[in-house]
């Protein structure tokens, strides 16, 4: 069985389970990481996500989780029965967004199946960078997929206008 480790702040005056609570409007994000500075991992093989809830006006840490038992990063995955997946989503249940460089399609449909939103970016990044992106989507005309994610999580989307069609 895989373990996961949480790490968040709390802060000292709202009650414990309070403190995950997403604010109105805020999409939850988690991101494929390493080293908890970059979207830099697939996500089988990612030892960290790090969540944030990202509004119209900016993004605040919510926690990063961490797994020991990962796949490699090459593509192969390990045979010996273990399921390494099941436990990576059911730890991002809540995110309405993964981001990642690569997820395979098993994953794929668990993730989508959890109500997350998959998205594979094309090269490493700083988190700020995918943050501050996600916040300039939110304030703009997001595009269908967005719109759709924002629908399901109850949060209004700006409305598009005929310049976004």
């Amino acid at each position: 069985m895989t373990a996961v480790r949480r790490l968040s702040l709390v802060p000292t005056d709202a009650a414990p389970e309070v403190a995950h609570e997403r604010p109105a409007g805020a999409v939850r994000v988690a991101i494929a990481t390493n080293d908890m500075k970059g979207l830099n991992a697939h996500f089988g093989s990612a030892s960290r996500f790090a969540v944030y809830d990202v509004t119209k006006e900016g993004w605040s840490f919510v926690e990063a989780l961490a797994f020991d038992d990962v796949t490699e990063q090459s593509g192969s995955h390990k045979t010996d029965g273990d399921d390494r997946i099941t436990p990576k989503v059911d730890a991002l249940t809540g995110c309405h967004l993964l981001f990642c460089l690569a997820i395979g399609g098993p994953s794929a449909a668990k993730v989508v199946a959890a109500k997350i939103h998959p998205i594979k970016v094309q090269a490493p990044s700083p988190i700020d960078e995918v943050l501050e992106r996600t916040r300039t989507m939110l304030n703009g005309a997001p595009p269908p997929w967005l719109r759709k994610v924002l629908a399901e999580a109850g949060i209004a989307a700006p409305k598009p206008s005929f310049a976004d069609d």
